[in-house]
């Protein structure tokens, strides 16, 4: 599944400029399945501005392409929505995006000689319980296609009148983004599920854990999660919402961990970085393999809960100690997307009064000074924990390789957290990569003297391949 997270540091050939816009976003759609070969797109209304008449313009724009690659059943658009119970200035944007379903299937219905529904998944994020799915299934079903059956005060049946309204009921695909309710998504799901659906997908977020929780803490919550849908009597098809740095899911295309880590995942996103900041090749290659490969059992995880707990603790208590320095230097990092404010859980508005930005640009302010974010709170990993850990976590050497060659000792003078960088040190290998080193001092010299914090950013970006 392509995305639209804004991590990449360049900017494919048909962008206009240093951000898509909405009419990039149409190209982007028809690059990702036209060359890239990826099978979804996914139509993000939630957290920013978005076209909500692509279907109309992918179909319009390339007709030959699609009429060999029908929309909806050879690729897919597939909407993420607001969440209303968590998103209330952006309640109405839900009934505005589900109104635009139908309109959809009846721009595929003139395209096509016998089409299916363009759309007929939605994604629903920060998810906390089963009636928050249950209330936009039956909006759709009674109130956007429920229109076809109204009739108006003169007997005119509004079917009759403006045309059918399809398809008459959606697929909505929870996206857990808290730990507590990934450990809970089987019932969650399963509540949802029972009685109308013999299988569904169920999406889980790698980085926004990762921001509110930590890094290890939030792989071990994933990999607990699809355990428990595993188990369900309802046929799950989940989803993995992946990145590349280890932080945010260590899924780039020359390494993608997230394979081993998750074997029963279906679905991976490809994000921006992904497709766009390594060779065209290497991305497509890639994708290739990634289709190639079929989803197997989850991994056996037996790992004590209270690590979790632990890790997650001593991240939590850190993160408030730099969360001026972040969102300050955060302003910093190039927008490649038009996003709003993400509001809702632990990560953006934090319990404690703390906040934070997206988990991108937390990623990047704190790559780009040298000191990966993966690091935070690692000093709570005791030597029994270590061996746990590193038998849930087959990758987690090699991950964690890859963060200390980023990681830069003049960021300690910002980023006070010695006992975390001693205790890494003492359980990865340490082997620093000079060029990165050249730019990290660059972007800490950069924010000593208030100046040129955007380039030293971007140039410490190209050397790791995401922005964050």
């Amino acid at each position: 599944m392509s995305t639209q997270h804004p991590d990449n540091v360049e900017m494919p050939f048909f962008a206009k400029q240093s951000h898509f816009d909405g009419e990039d976003e149409i190209k982007e759609a028809y690059y990702v399945f036209s060359h890239l070969d990826i099978e979804e797109q996914m139509w993000d209304f939630e957290g920013k501005e978005v076209d909500d008449f692509v279907i109309k313009k992918l179909l319009s724009t390339y007709p030959e392409f699609f009429r060999n690659n029908v929309i909806g059943q050879d690729v897919r658009i597939t909407p993420r929505v607001p969440n209303p119970e968590v998103e209330r200035d952006e309640a109405k944007l839900l009934a505005e995006t589900l109104e635009m379903i139908p309109r959809s299937f009846d721009y595929a219905r003139k395209f096509y000689d016998d089409p299916s529904p363009p759309i007929f998944e939605i994604i629903v994020p920060m998810v906390t319980k089963s009636e928050e799915l249950e209330r936009i299934y039956l909006f759709y079903r009674d109130f956007v296609a429920g229109k076809s059956k109204l009739t108006l005060a003169d007997g005119t049946r509004v079917g009759d009148w403006l045309g059918e309204f399809e398809p008459e009921t959606i697929g909505v695909i929870p996206l857990f983004e808290d730990i507590p309710a990934m450990l809970r998504c089987d019932e969650i799901a399963g509540e949802f599920a029972d009685g109308k659906f013999d299988s569904m997908r169920v999406f889980l977020a790698r980085s926004d854990p990762a921001l509110n929780y930590g890094f290890i803490p939030a792989t071990l919550a994933a990999k607990i999660a699809l355990q428990k849908l595993y188990d369900l009597e309802t046929d799950v098809h989940p989803i993995i919402g992946v990145g590349c740095p280890p932080f945010r899911g260590s899924f780039d295309p020359e390494n993608m961990h997230a394979l081993v880590e998750y074997p029963s995942v279906q679905t991976f996103t490809a994000q921006s970085a992904f497709k766009y900041d390594y060779d065209f090749g290497v991305a497509r290659k890639a994708v290739e393999e990634l289709r190639d490969s079929g989803p197997d059992k989850p991994q056996d995880v037996e790992v004590d809960e209270t690590i979790i707990q632990r890790l997650s603790a001593e991240y939590r208590r850190r993160v408030p100690q730099i969360a001026e320095f972040v969102n300050e230097t955060g302003k910093f990092v190039p927008k490649r997307r038009m996003r709003k404010l993400h509001i809702g859980l632990f990560g953006y508005s934090r319990g404690d009064r703390v906040r934070l930005p997206r988990a991108i640009t937390f990623c990047a302010v704190m790559y780009s000074i040298g000191f990966p974010p993966e690091l935070i709170g690692i000093s709570a990993l005791g030597d029994k924990d270590y061996e746990d850990v590193c038998e849930s976590i087959p990758t987690l050497e090699s991950q964690m390789e890859f963060v200390l060659s980023h990681f830069n000792p003049e960021s300690l003078r910002i980023v006070p957290f010695e006992d975390d960088v001693k205790r890494a040190m003492e359980l990865f290998d340490f082997e620093p990569r000079e060029d990165y080193l050249i730019a990290t001092g660059r972007t800490i010299n950069s924010i000593r003297k208030q100046n040129g914090i955007g380039d030293a950013i971007i140039e410490s970006g190209k050397l790791r391949r995401f922005l964050g």
